[in-house]
């Protein structure tokens, strides 16, 4: 089935943020890329597992509602996803948005808005795995996510090659700093 694979991609960037080290700072800052650990605690561990339980079950829901309905086969699988980007926003104050990195502007909400996002863009667009930055106490990621050549009838309309290209995903949440 051909939307499994961004429904792979984005779990996998949410399980690699889930998982990554943070590097607290009062001043924007790119931090240290960490490997995925272990969690350390049962808290720790627990809140991974709703967080990815709540993405799975609503991804689920939102594939078989939006690509299994023959009398509604018309949805854009990013547009679904933001059904999902909605329940973990509320269930877990997690916000998730895309962005563009080297495609067309097919939605003006997916635009970078800040230093940090064109920042992202330009090193997703450069292969980072993914960028990372706390304000305060806010963690802010962003991930790659690869369109292949089926996608660049709709991400890129005047393209010239079929490479693939990249989008990327948001995420923020915010931090209980300790002193």
């Amino acid at each position: 089935m051909k939307f499994l694979n961004p429904v792979v991609a984005f779990l996998a960037v949410l399980l690699l943020v889930s998982s990554s080290a943070l590097v607290a700072s009062d001043d924007e800052e790119t931090a240290t890329h960490a490997a995925p650990s272990t969690p350390t605690t049962i808290v720790e561990a627990r809140s991974r597992a709703m967080l990815l339980h709540e993405v799975i079950r609503g991804t689920l829901q939102v594939v078989h509602r939006d690509f299994f309905d023959e009398d509604n086969s018309l949805a854009i699988p990013s547009a679904s996803f933001e059904d999902v980007f909605h329940g973990v926003e509320y269930r877990f104050d997690v916000k998730l948005r895309w962005l563009v990195v080297n495609a067309d502007v097919v939605n003006v909400d997916h635009q970078a808005v800040d230093d940090f996002e064109k920042n992202a863009a330009i090193l997703l667009a450069a292969d980072k795995p993914y960028v990372e930055a706390t304000v305060g106490n806010l963690y802010r990621f962003a991930g790659p996510i690869r369109l292949e050549s089926q996608c660049l009838k709709c991400h890129v309309k005047m393209r010239t090659s079929n490479l693939p290209r990249k989008a990327g995903l948001l995420i923020s949440m915010p931090l209980i700093l300790k002193e």
